[in-house]
């Protein structure tokens, strides 16, 4: 089949979550499908070899927009979700067209939220093509765990004030875009039941976020402390990340060094937020920023903790541990959707006393924490490598569009 795929980020190279789920699909479609990219790009951001160009015919990238905070304003007062504005671009919609007639896709794919302000352009120009909305998260979901748990903290309450706003305008704008598609694609159970409830009658697929599990096998870890270290990795101006760093150094990591006073805590990720930047050197916290490569980080952790308080979907950054044979403790929303089993894959803990026991129970038991490490390695492969995950995937399509059933099939 010819697959456009239109991405809010080029996917390559893979840095971050909705990066590494789209290059995922990217990589391992292409062995069968024809595949277009149309994405936003920084100057220079998709080179002449960039390996998207090895495996999609056509690579056409668009200035990333700036919208002035008078612009962003004034779609607040109009009551349109801050998420729809994000992406918003003329450009887009001219080179949007103009893909669509030179490829004729047979699927085009939006992935996230914030492109489905193009879905009437696809439907314009290029009327037979199934239209898939790939749902990253349930970003009304996200918006009401963040309010949860930032009106709880008087300093917050402005963020807390925000998503009050953004959570009823999300649910509509998320209704509006699953009902405009002909499928609609998630990550989790969770998620799915969240968007089903939007829209009546509507039954999202779960296509899981996966990893090529064989690209973590002989990772070398990278010496981070002279003791134990802990590891958290993400994208650090993302506000559940912010949240779970700044709690886990606030609350639990306190209670681990009165135990174990040489700990360390390192956090990992591209654009650490001023909050968190703060943290660095103070009582054995080191944050690196950006990292050419994650998993020697994540390899070299005694311990990988998901603090998440917040947010949606299936993190990779789980996945990742979970490859790398790490022992993990984690909130239970920081491992939905997974359907992992505590004390058989992980722990999971939610209040700081219980996380700050798991990480200690493990330190003091390396065997029992090389044991969960490798059950939850085992529980990857099985379940979450792209090779299990990809014919989903193409199932549907060909539900969508049996092959043949389209001009320029292949």
């Amino acid at each position: 089949m010819r697959l456009l795929f239109i991405t809010p980020q080029p996917p390559y190279p893979p840095h971050q979550g909705t990066a590494i789920r789209n290059w995922g699909l990217l990589q391992h479609l292409a062995k069968n499908h024809t595949l277009a990219l149309l994405t936003f790009a920084l100057p220079g951001g998709v080179s002449a070899e960039s390996p998207l160009r090895q495996v999609c015919s056509h690579v056409v990238t668009v200035p990333v927009p700036v919208r002035p905070t008078r612009r962003r304003l004034r779609d607040l007062l109009a009551g349109e979700p801050d998420l729809a504005g994000r992406l918003r671009s003329d450009a887009f919609v001219t080179a949007l067209r103009a893909l669509l007639a030179r490829f004729e896709p047979e699927i085009a794919q939006i992935e996230g939220l914030e492109l489905a302000p193009y879905l009437p352009a696809i439907r314009a120009v290029a009327p037979t093509a199934k239209v898939v909305y790939d749902a990253h998260n349930a970003e009304h979901l996200i918006q009401r765990r963040a309010l949860d748990t930032d009106r709880r903290h008087p300093r917050r309450w402005l963020a807390a004030v925000y998503s009050a706003l953004q959570v009823p305008r999300l649910a509509r704008f998320e209704a509006q875009a699953a009902r405009s598609a002909d499928a609609v694609t998630c990550v989790s159970a969770e998620d799915s039941a969240a968007l089903g409830r939007l829209a009546p009658g509507l039954r999202p697929i779960l296509i899981a976020n996966g990893i090529n599990v064989a690209d973590y096998a002989g990772v070398q870890p990278l010496p981070l402390g002279r003791t134990a270290t802990l590891v958290f990795s993400g994208k650090m101006d993302y506000r559940p990340n912010v949240d779970a760093a700044l709690w886990f150094a606030g609350e639990i990591l306190p209670r681990v060094r009165a135990v174990h006073p040489s700990v360390e805590f390192h956090v990992v990720g591209q654009q650490p937020a001023p909050a968190v930047r703060r943290l660095h050197g103070r009582d054995g916290i080191m944050i690196s920023g950006a990292v050419p490569d994650t998993r020697p980080r994540i390899a070299a952790a005694t311990v990988y903790v998901a603090p998440l308080r917040m947010g949606g979907g299936t993190r990779f950054k789980l996945l990742e541990a979970f490859a790398l044979a790490r022992p993990i403790v984690s909130t239970r929303l920081g491992a939905e959707g997974f359907g992992s089993a505590s004390g058989r894959d992980l722990f999971l803990a939610d209040s700081a006393h219980d996380f700050a026991a798991g990480i200690l129970t493990l330190l003091a038991d390396p065997a029992l924490a090389a044991r969960l490490g490798a059950a939850g390695q085992a529980f990857a492969r099985v379940n979450y490598d792209w090779s299990v995950i990809i014919p989903r995937l193409t199932g549907l399509y060909r539900q969508l569009a049996p092959p043949g059933s389209a001009r320029g099939s292949s």
